[in-house]
């Protein structure tokens, strides 16, 4: 498979874009893995992804029910941010965040990442002051973090409402400027393509229907698809976690499953440049 680049884009253009390899393969499932990761979406390709490049393992499946990203991967808000103050989010998602300033590099495809700015508005002297707590501990820790009194609010995003009688007045906003949004759809094409390339085996269309298990230890799955073995298996399934946990006969996992997605109903013509979430929301 061929790295992406300018000059095959316009290879491509030349031959009416007729010769571009498969992004991925269609591979068949094998009887058995080292490692079988059950969801195809962002989680579950990045993990596979990293675990081969990272540590060299390559015998690994990535078993979806439908189609790689069609789960909560293709209706997330595709914001990325780091601007956490808790000392164990902290690190963590600022480490994410410098994966994502170089990931289109590292995967060889364009995931669209933008960093546009991360604006979280301020609507009382408390949310204000805890605004300052939280940035402030982000700044000392290594992030990236400010804060905008209401004139510089005014002056770098306008459209906003700004009047006394609006429902949640205004008085100032947070920003994390390294923030921004990335094209969902595309990090998990990117994800996929590149686990692929290190002979990962992404298996759509193949629902687990059951968890295989030799005493007190998981052995594989059942699928639709036949049963497939594997010396480890991982759940990266979100909101599915649960039901996949009672199939595995691990007694009810002690989680509530809330939706958090969204999507667009009506197109709108480009209005703000940055990523703006209201403090009450």
């Amino acid at each position: 498979m061929k790295r992406y680049s300018a000059w095959s884009v316009f290879l491509n253009g030349l031959t009416g874009q007729k010769n571009w390899d498969r992004a991925w393969r269609d591979p068949e499932p094998k009887t058995e893995y080292d490692v079988i990761i059950v969801g195809a979406g962002l989680h579950g390709l990045a993990t596979a992804y990293y675990l081969a490049r990272n540590h060299g393992i390559t015998n690994v499946a990535v078993v979806e029910k439908g189609w790689l990203g069609s789960g909560n991967a293709g209706r997330n808000t595709t914001i990325v941010r780091s601007n956490y103050m808790l000392p164990g989010n902290r690190p963590f998602y600022e480490h994410s965040l410098k994966l994502w300033e170089n990931l289109s590099h590292d995967l060889n495809y364009n995931v669209m990442f933008s960093q546009r700015a991360h604006v979280t508005l301020l609507h009382s002297p408390a949310a204000r002051d805890a605004a300052a707590r939280r940035y402030n501990t982000m700044r000392l820790t290594g992030s990236d973090g400010e804060l905008w009194d209401l004139p510089t609010l005014k002056r770098k995003i306008p459209h906003l409402n700004y009047g006394p009688d609006a429902r949640f007045p205004i008085i100032g906003a947070s920003a994390q400027l390294r923030a921004g949004s990335a094209r969902h759809d595309a990090v998990a094409w990117g994800y996929a393509r590149a686990a692929d390339q290190r002979g990962i085996d992404i298996l759509q269309n193949c629902e687990v229907t059951g968890v295989l298990r030799d005493g007190g230890k998981v052995t594989g799955v059942e699928t639709v698809r036949g049963v497939i073995r594997a010396k480890k298996v991982g759940f990266a399934v979100a909101g599915h976690t649960s039901r996949l946990w009672r199939m595995a006969g691990l007694g009810k996992l002690p989680i509530e499953t809330h939706k958090l997605q969204a999507f667009v109903s009506e197109p709108l013509k480009p209005l703000l440049d940055q990523v703006v979430v209201f403090g009450v929301g």
